[in-house]
Order: structure tokens, then sequence, then C-alpha cells
């Protein structure tokens, strides 16, 4: 089963900020970003419980290749994703966003 899959802006930011850099060190490789993630979000899409609980109701998939994760909740058919982060990056940031 399929969920629907809701971006927050704030994720949406993130992801479109991580891209811009990513593109600045190497022509293409903010588009590389944006398909490691694109796969990540599917595979979340498909299967939201397959991620571990990292705090309370938040999920984490791991974008392969690059340092992010895709932080989320699951609520009934639908997945909210909450932040796209940097593993490096202070986690109190996106925890308040639940």
């Amino acid at each position: 089963m399929s969920h629907r899959l809701v971006i927050r802006p704030a994720a949406e930011s993130e992801l479109s900020e991580a891209y811009r850099w990513y593109e600045t060190q190497r022509q293409g490789l903010g588009s590389e970003f944006l398909l490691s993630a694109e796969a990540a979000l599917t595979l979340i899409e498909r299967d939201p419980e397959l991620h571990p609980l990292i705090h309370k109701e938040i999920r984490r998939a791991l974008i392969r290749r690059f340092p992010f994760g895709v932080f989320y909740i699951v609520e009934g058919d639908s997945v909210h994703v909450l932040a796209v982060f940097h593993g490096r990056r202070d986690p109190k940031q996106w925890q308040g966003r639940e």
C-alpha cells in the first residue's frame, strides 16, 4: 500500500538549500543529491514503517551517499516529511516540528 507523501515547507526548503550547496561544489552533484533524496522518499512512501523510530513518533530514513536524513511521521495513510537534515546539525532544530 502506498501512502500519500506530504513534504512540509521547511523540509522542501532544506532540500532546495542542500541542492544549491552541492551544485556549487560540483556541477551535477546537486542533481545527484536530489535523485538520492527522491529514492529515499519513494521508499518511505511505499513502506513508511521500514525505518526506525528515533524520537517519539518520528522516523528517519538515511539518504544514500549523502550525510542527510529524512525525518517523518506517519498519520493514517499519510506520511509527513518534517525535515531533510544534515547529520551534523543540532537535532533540536527539527524536533520542534512535530
